[in-house]
């Protein structure tokens, strides 16, 4: 599992100027899907669906797992499975993520990405002059401590971590039942890559050091902008040098005949497309919500071929369990992909994906539908949970102050809530309601108006917001009338 793998820029998908012979290679071996949607945004809610196999951007912002939520590595293990999570995602072991890495049977965390509080210097590091006035503070000035103690690339997160997930598998590959997550935070940003990679991209730039793009609307020049886009490629070539080595060591132990390998991400990212950087600030566009998988299944050996099946990654847990003969909960929306990857069976008509309190969106593979809030101040809007804790911090007193008792929603097990007023923001309303067929426009650059094809759309999303137990404020906050 790559973060912040950007679809559109792989040459599987069609990108013909980066350097990346082993997604290239990837593909000749695996099915490859081109309707893979995003479920929950962004990093750890996206994770949330990966282990639970059902939306969390409902009813939830950024948090742990819950008490009843389903943790598909957590019944693999209790089945016998052994299951291990090598990672250098960082936000594994902050206060909103604290609870996913415990759910495996065994887990590596590897350390020193983005502003990970790993290496504590009073001394400030040394940092060379910045387009974006912010490297001396916070995460940023952590960073550039971090940096300084990755003076090889073997230091590097990213090679640590694929090192330790190629020792599991050689101390392991002989065995049976387990199951590896190899998962690392590249290339989200900051798009810091050793020179060998950074060469691949020769270009002339005479700025000041430009790596990290703000969450913002693009103010820099278009020189920035090109020299930003080499620095992300140039970090995919990393993940690509990477990939090849696990698909070498599957090649040399002859895995692929009983080993499942699924190669996925949580979300794309904006590099000036839109007029935007980043992700969550602005709408889901493609470049973010519209993401690459691989899969390859020794039970059906389908491999080089494209599979035109609308899926998401709430599908990678029930195609988990099914795959080791673990009964899938109920609770799970997610479907087994077993029959899709053999023959492109499709699974549903329509996904939903989002971020709790922005636009809720609806596809059904063909068209984006994106629901904007229906007032300015985007409410009401509430997070329902047992496990008060925001990104990297607790719920304040004031927001605990509030509190009213939810009772249960279908998939909590009868288990009754805590039901908290969110923080509100105003900046996505003034967006609008958009809708865009993807398939004659799919860099979204022209809405359209189907009066016909939008109530469609909408009775979509209210048949999938009505099978995951939406609250019932969301309807208001989207000015839906519920059927």
């Amino acid at each position: 599992m790559f973060d912040t793998l950007n679809r559109h820029m792989l040459p599987p998908y069609g990108c013909d100027w980066t350097h990346l012979p082993n997604f290239s290679r990837l593909a000749e071996k695996t099915a490859v899907f081109d309707r893979s949607y995003i479920g929950s945004m962004a990093c750890m809610p996206a994770r949330k669906d990966l282990q639970t196999g059902r939306y969390n951007f409902l009813h939830r912002s950024w948090g742990p797992m819950e008490p009843y939520d389903d943790s598909m590595p957590e019944l693999l293990k209790t089945n016998g499975v052994h299951t291990h999570l090598v990672t250098d995602h960082q936000h594994y072991w902050e206060d909103g993520g604290g609870t996913y890495h415990t759910r495996y049977s065994t887990y590596d965390l590897i350390r020193g990405q983005e502003g990970d509080p790993w290496k504590g210097q009073l001394r400030d590091p040394d940092i060379p002059p910045q387009t974006l006035e912010r490297a001396l503070t916070g995460i940023y000035r952590q960073d550039w401590v971090n940096r300084g103690y990755l003076k090889d690339e073997a230091d590097y997160p990213q090679a640590r971590t694929f090192e330790a997930g190629l020792d599991f598998i050689r101390t392991n590959q002989q065995e049976d039942r387990w199951f590896l997550q190899l998962e690392t935070f590249d290339p989200h940003e900051p798009f810091l890559a050793p020179e060998r990679y950074r060469k691949l991209y020769p270009h002339d730039y005479s700025g000041k050091h430009f790596d990290w793009p703000p969450y913002d609307k693009v103010n820099e020049t278009p020189e920035d902008v090109e020299h930003m886009r080499y620095e992300y490629a140039a970090l995919l070539s990393m993940c690509d040098h990477y990939l090849g080595k696990v698909l070498d060591l599957m090649d040399e132990n002859d895995m692929w005949k009983d080993t499942m390998l699924i190669v996925n991400t949580d979300h794309g990212f904006l590099l000036g497309e839109h007029d935007w950087w980043a992700k969550c600030i602005q709408p889901l566009y493609n470049e973010v919500a519209h993401t690459p998988l691989f899969i390859w299944d020794p039970r059906c050996g389908v491999h080089g071929e494209r599979r035109q099946s609308l899926v998401q990654n709430i599908d990678l847990a029930p195609t988990l369990l099914e795959f080791f003969g673990v009964d899938i909960p109920p609770d799970m929306t997610g479907k087994p992909l077993k029959e899709t990857i053999a023959s492109d069976a499709s699974v549903r008509e329509a996904a939903l994906f989002g971020i709790h309190g922005a636009h809720v969106n609806v596809t059904d593979g063909r068209y984006v539908y994106m629901r904007a809030p229906a007032s300015p101040d985007n409410m009401p809007l509430y997070n329902y949970t047992l496990m008060p804790t925001h990104m990297r911090s607790r719920f304040s007193v004031q927001e605990l102050q509030r509190i009213e008792l939810q009772p249960p929603f279908a998939f909590t097990k009868g288990v009754s809530l805590l039901k908290i007023e969110s923080a509100r923001s105003d900046r996505f309303h003034g967006f609008g309601t958009m809708l865009f067929d993807v398939e004659k426009d799919p860099q979204q650059q022209h809405p359209i108006l189907d009066e016909e094809l939008e109530r469609r759309m909408i009775k979509l999303m209210l048949e999938l917001m009505a099978e995951h137990d939406s609250p019932e404020e969301q309807y208001v906050r989207l000015g839906l009338e519920r059927g």
